[in-house]
């Protein structure tokens, strides 16, 4: 672990715990693993961090790992605009992953001073229906279950909610955010903070993400060569 940190490190690659349990009460605190890898991260000369839900859990890592930078995490499900100042206002956050609701309220983003604009990190490629009314119960079901509480599943009734992550229907998904949205609208407007989602997603689907956002076009294929593609590779 320690070498993967330097290796990050040395490539001027930050890390972050995602710690965003809404539910959780003063005894989690004291969870052994997660505490071990707050300390690896507590670097004063990095930029590691956490993104966090819980008041609780704030208050803790801002006493104890003071070197950690803070994400308030977009489970917070902030809809109204009044919300959302007051959350990029507050100090102790670095970063503030608004709702993905929120991406092309541009008229929002053009009224913030540039502090909340360097403050603003947004999910640029959900998968979720924009309009769906349940996103706080769907998060609040996944931290009981993290938790081990006796909870039932959340059932999804959005469109194609049953087909799980489908990265070519997020991109159809009117809050997608492109390349060149990033390049014509957002860094032009001062938003420079972008959140990929899928960390628990499939490594080829999360490849191919990486491939669309940071690669290139014209060199993508290059890179799938190198990576996996091969004359022998036979699927069929």
């Amino acid at each position: 672990m320690s070498s993967f940190l330097e290796l990050l490190k040395d490539s001027g690659v930050s890390a972050r715990l995602t710690f965003s349990n809404s539910l959780l009460q003063k005894e989690h605190l004291d969870d052994p693993l997660c505490n071990k890898l707050c300390a690896l991260l507590n670097d004063p000369n990095g930029h590691n961090g956490v993104i966090v839900h819980s008041d609780l859990l704030k208050d803790y890592l801002l006493e104890k790992y003071p070197y950690l930078e803070l994400i308030s995490s977009t489970t917070k499900v902030l809809l109204d605009d009044a919300s959302l100042k007051e959350e990029l206002a507050k100090k102790e956050f670095k970063y503030v992953v608004p709702d993905f609701r929120y991406n092309k309220r541009l008229d929002f983003f053009s009224s913030l001073n540039e502090e909340s604009k360097d403050k603003v990190e947004l999910l640029i490629n959900e998968c979720c229906y924009i309009g769906c009314k349940e996103r706080k119960e769907c998060y609040k079901n996944v931290s009981e279950k993290a938790l081990g509480l006796n909870t039932r599943d959340h059932i999804c009734k959005a469109p194609f909610g049953n087909e799980g992550y489908v990265f070519s229907r997020a991109m159809e998904n009117p809050t997608f955010v492109s390349v060149s949205d990033i390049k014509e609208t957002y860094l032009p407007l001062g938003i420079s903070n972008f959140k990929i989602e899928g960390r628990g997603l499939g490594s080829a689907l999360v490849f191919e993400m990486l491939l669309y956002y940071l690669v290139k076009p014209e060199c993508q294929l290059k890179v799938r060569e190198a990576v996996y593609l091969d004359a022998n590779l036979d699927l069929f």
